[in-house]
């Protein structure tokens, strides 16, 4: 498999772009609410984490057959980044598979831009040389499990470091 790259992904009022260091401040900002963290621990970036975060990112993964996709949500009527979206795209034995994930900051909740994002995501992907598409969701994140389904994900009752494993798989 040859690695992916990620590209410019426009939908009806998003725009993902392919994440860069120069992001990270107003992503930082964007991200800075510890509620943010309830699901999937932590605590939120400093500006100056979410560079050095943003920089190991770019720079891709240490295995050359395995792809790092990530964008920030861009809200084109509020010309602000609102959240990432990402994929991480491996190989398997019935070919590339990718795991996507998805961050939605507290001021714009509610809004459908998850929804929005992790579509566009997943119809991306499905041009892709991609067979199937998974997401780890908490099994109490009920917004995160209404995104996945909006995106044409199913739950599969499958437990990965305690998140239910959903998935979609990509007819060619």
């Amino acid at each position: 498999m040859s690695t992916l790259a990620a590209q410019a992904i426009s939908t009806r009022r998003l725009d993902l772009l392919p994440l860069h260091v120069a992001h990270a401040e107003e992503m930082a900002a964007a991200l800075s609410d510890p509620a943010l963290h309830t699901f999937i621990g932590g605590t939120p970036d400093t500006p100056q984490a979410m560079r050095a975060r943003y920089r190991r990112m770019t720079a891709g993964p240490p295995d050359p057959a395995v792809s790092w996709l990530n964008w920030v949500i861009r809200l084109r009527a509020e010309s602000c980044l609102t959240g990432t979206v990402q994929a991480t795209v491996s190989p398997t034995g019935r070919g590339p598979i990718a795991e996507i994930a998805w961050v939605v900051g507290t001021p714009w909740q509610g809004r459908g831009i998850a929804t929005e994002a992790a579509r566009g995501l997943v119809t991306w992907l499905s041009r892709q040389p991609v067979h199937t598409v998974i997401a780890h969701i908490h099994p109490e994140h009920r917004a995160s499990a209404a995104v996945a389904t909006a995106a044409g994900l199913t739950a599969t009752g499958e437990r990965h470091e305690g998140e239910i494993r959903w998935h979609r798989h990509i007819s060619r």
